[in-house]
């Protein structure tokens, strides 16, 4: 397959964010975000879908960290639809299950170009590490928005949150793996267009 690379550089008042991807990557990754716990999610979701990701957002912390997790998603999101094209030769569908210990997450992805999240991560604590855990909703929220995909994810079983939100992480991220992966020179849709 091609080269599938995108570079975004989004500043508002906000947050100022510089993100190069690879889908075709050697998981080359580093992310810094301010946020250690969104660091690390979103280092699990690079590894696990093998991509290559360079990540550096500087954000209004001193606010609270909903807009540095927001617009971060919404630029991963930009870059992976960027990184897409006309979204022709992959196998656009992509489901994966990921345990890790109790916890057990589903993530259904359709990169359909029209984006509909559902996300039910089940999470009981208000933070984990320095991010609000409403937030990790909304980061896949905002991701399956930008990319214009059909994201499902649910936490079917476990107790402890970082282990919940992290397999909803990975789950993700195998699920993206198969959605991206080469399937011919086609566009996977009746309608010759995903986007």
């Amino acid at each position: 397959m091609t080269t599938r690379c995108a570079t975004v550089d989004r500043t508002t008042r906000e947050t100022a964010i510089s993100l190069n991807l690879d889908l075709n990557g050697t998981r080359q990754i580093d992310v810094s975000t301010g946020i250690g716990f969104l660091d690390h999610m979103l280092t699990s979701l690079a590894f696990h879908a093998g991509w290559n990701l360079k990540l550096k957002c500087t954000g209004d912390l001193e606010v609270d960290d909903h807009h540095t997790a927001e617009d971060c998603a919404l630029a991963l999101g930009e870059a992976l639809s960027t990184a897409l094209g006309d979204r022709s030769g992959i196998a656009r569908f992509g489901s994966a299950y990921a345990p890790l210990d109790e916890a057990l997450a589903r993530a259904v992805i359709d990169l359909s170009g029209r984006p509909w999240p559902e996300i039910d991560l089940g999470l009981t604590r208000e933070n984990l590490g320095e991010i609000a855990t409403e937030n990790l909703t909304h980061v896949f929220t905002s991701l399956a928005m930008a990319a214009g995909a059909t994201l499902h994810i649910d936490v079917i079983r476990g107790f402890n949150d970082h282990h919940r939100a992290e397999a909803a992480f990975k789950a993700l991220a195998l699920a993206l793996r198969q959605a991206t992966a080469a399937s011919g020179g086609v566009i996977a849709s009746t309608k010759g267009t995903l986007t």
